[in-house]
């Protein structure tokens, strides 16, 4: 809410005003009101608080209108922040400010599969059986120490999730980065598909999602491909147009 006050403060004029308050019929309220648009022209001091106000009252006391009102400032005003949803959907967005990285300049990739899992030999190929169901789905696939394009690693992490449009998390090991790791995915709105050799690696707060389980051998990561190659198939379907 803050956010959304300080770029109306920084960005608005009149005109915004009026077209928001059209948009949530809020119209009438906007220009009968004694001080709003007046302390706009005039940068009274008492011009934030308002501008506060009006938007809590557009977005309705049930948060009905709050999807509007968001897309609306995003596209008038210059939002400090990203939409981190990965469905352009109508439901409701996040938008946030992180602190700890950088949020990327390149938009979210819908043929890219990022993998987080363990950096260890044994795993090698299980990692070369996702890349496989990755190709063989129309999709490219990647993981962090793929890429260096920064000084630390969590960085690189976080760009890579941020734009991937599927996540795949082996849980194999209880790894905490990759327990982290998931939880940026999920926050980041994306497609997490968890896979693991052991079922109780996977934590309690996820296990009521739908994982997959296999045995790292040549039978066993031949089947993982084959059930990981599916599930992209599904999910590719799932692309906005506006991506492809």
């Amino acid at each position: 809410m803050l956010q959304l006050k300080n770029s109306v403060v920084a960005d608005f004029d009149a005109s915004n005003w009026r077209e928001l308050g059209a948009l949530t019929n809020k119209l009438d309220e906007v220009e009968g009101h004694d001080r709003l648009l007046r302390s706009l022209s005039w940068k009274d001091p008492d011009y934030e608080g308002l501008a506060l106000t009006f938007i809590r009252k557009m977005i309705g006391s049930n948060d009905e209108n709050l999807s509007l009102v968001q897309d609306y400032i995003s596209k008038k005003c210059k939002i400090s922040g990203e939409d981190i949803s990965s469905e352009q959907s109508d439901s409701k967005k996040v938008i946030f400010s992180p602190s700890i990285f950088n949020v990327p300049s390149d938009p979210v990739d819908s043929n890219l599969v990022s993998v987080m899992m363990p950096f260890s030999t044994n795993l090698s190929p299980v990692y070369s059986s996702i890349q496989l169901a990755a190709t063989n789905a129309g999709l490219t696939c990647t993981r962090a120490d793929d890429i260096w394009d920064h000084s630390t690693v969590i960085q690189d992490i976080f760009s890579l999730i941020f734009r991937s449009f599927i996540v795949v998390c082996d849980f194999t090991g209880k790894n905490p980065n990759v327990f982290y790791e998931a939880g940026i995915a999920h926050t980041l709105g994306k497609h997490v598909i968890p896979i693991t050799q052991v079922e109780q690696d996977v934590p309690f707060d996820l296990q009521h999602h739908r994982y997959i389980k296999y045995l790292n051998n040549t039978e066993g990561v031949g089947v993982l491909k084959s059930a990981l190659e599916s599930r992209f198939l599904t999910l590719s379907q799932k692309r906005n147009p506006k991506w492809l």
